[in-house]
């Protein structure tokens, strides 16, 4: 009996070892094919997201051209309208382009969305101060020339700041 268990030791154990060298084997090699699927698969989610905030940063810009007075005053005829009318227009211009902006946040790191906020409060203080200079039944033109000669006088260029910005962030993506 001691032979029989001595010669099925001699066949088992050579087994177990065969068996427990594959088994390291199999994990390995599924160990690495995992990390390497992850590895696309993070490569990939990179690529989407890298395009994404590029397309977000983007849209920012154009949100912060447009809303930048001289660029919608040439796009609202003031002439058209008198002072009260175009205040109320090109606040709601810029409220509108905002809203219609914000999921555009999600991309877009924390520092660079409060520049984004800061240059549209500018804007709506600059719209709302000039406002105060005239009667709101002055010509918009009135209003419109006062605008510019606030931005150019006092040196107000509310989106440059946050343009300089996103265009910094944007170069440290690549």
């Amino acid at each position: 009996m001691t032979t029989l268990l001595a010669d099925l030791a001699k066949i088992i154990i050579p087994a177990a070892l065969v068996l427990y060298g594959m088994y390291l084997t199999i994990r390995s090699f599924l160990s690495k094919d995992f990390q390497r699927r992850l590895t696309e698969i993070k490569l990939k989610h990179t690529e989407t997201i890298l395009t994404s905030r590029l397309q977000a940063y983007e849209r920012m810009c154009l949100f912060l051209e447009r809303i930048t007075p001289p660029n919608m005053l040439v796009r609202i005829n003031p002439s058209e309208f008198i002072t009260g009318e175009l205040q109320q227009i090109m606040l709601h211009e810029v409220r509108n382009e905002f809203a219609h902006n914000l999921s555009q946040q999600v991309y877009m790191s924390n520092k660079a969305w409060d520049a984004i906020k800061k240059a549209k409060e500018e804007i709506i203080t600059l719209i709302n101060n000039t406002a105060m200079q005239l009667p709101e039944e002055a010509k918009g033109l009135e209003f419109a020339k006062l605008i510019l000669e606030n931005m150019r006088e006092y040196n107000i260029d509310p989106t440059t700041e946050a343009l300089n910005f996103i265009k910094e962030e944007i170069q440290e993506l690549f």
